[in-house]
């Protein structure tokens, strides 16, 4: 199995973001996808956000270039902002949903950037074992990427989460932790090997993120996905590089 996960940016590297999705709609089979919009026009009301390249309707535009998957949209921001999966049409799936682990306290804390959080999944399988692949988009409080009492607090709900999900574990996207966080290790003392720390990945964003700070993405997998390939794309299609994992199951 193939799987890309990818922040997207709203969609505001637009042209080259187009033409990735086209040269790798026949090759991938599970998109993960974060900072997705979703028929977003006139939805910025409640937020001190600036429509500044985004596209409201990326989600179904991306569903346009993908005609061959089936996409799964779930908003972590009133009902246009969040995570979506794209599986190919060929691939079964056994089951899928969301679970809060971050809820927002205030809009003051939305309009800093602290919307709420949720993990989307996607069970089915391979060669009838069973795996979930897991998509994520961690808390952003203003303040860099190390630990805080809200980040901690989401990594337990996500592990506390995992255990009720069947077979072995892919789980993937922008963190938005660096590699030396507690929170981080929470969720890695789950049994997951790192991909990227065990692949030496020293940064996951693009020229376009102007900031030192080069880590925000991380692929995790439980011991029974065999790793066949695993790199960080050099497309620069958004402000984060986009992940490739090959795998199968032991």
């Amino acid at each position: 199995m193939k799987i890309i996960s990818l922040n997207v940016w709203g969609g505001r590297v637009h042209a080259e973001l187009t033409h990735f999705l086209k040269s790798k709609q026949d090759s991938i089979d599970i998109f993960c996808f974060q900072e997705m919009y979703h028929q977003a026009d006139g939805k910025f009301s409640n937020v001190e956000w600036k429509d500044d390249g985004i596209h409201n309707q990326l989600f179904d535009y991306v569903a346009q270039l993908l005609p061959n998957h089936v996409g799964i949209f779930y908003p972590h921001f009133e009902d246009f902002w969040g995570l979506a999966m794209f599986v190919k049409k060929n691939i079964q799936i056994i089951a899928e949903g969301e679970k809060l682990v971050h809820q927002t306290e205030s809009i003051e804390e939305a309009r800093r950037g602290g919307t709420s959080k949720n993990i989307q999944y996607v069970l089915t399988e391979i060669n009838s074992k069973k795996v979930s692949i897991v998509n994520f988009h961690g808390l952003w409080n203003g303040k860099g990427k190390t630990d805080s009492e809200s980040r901690v607090a989401q990594s337990r709900k996500i592990v506390e989460f995992l255990k009720s999900l069947e077979g072995e574990v892919v789980l993937c996207g922008d963190f938005n932790l660096r590699p030396d966080t507690e929170s981080l290790k929470i969720v890695e003392d789950f049994g997951f090997r790192n991909l990227v720390k065990e692949y030496g990945i020293t940064s996951t964003r693009t020229s376009h993120y102007k900031k030192e700070e080069r880590f925000a993405d991380y692929a995790l997998i439980t011991k029974g996905v065999e790793v066949k390939d695993f790199k960080i794309l050099p497309e620069e299609v958004s402000d984060h590089n986009a992940m490739y994992l090959e795998f199968s199951l032991s």
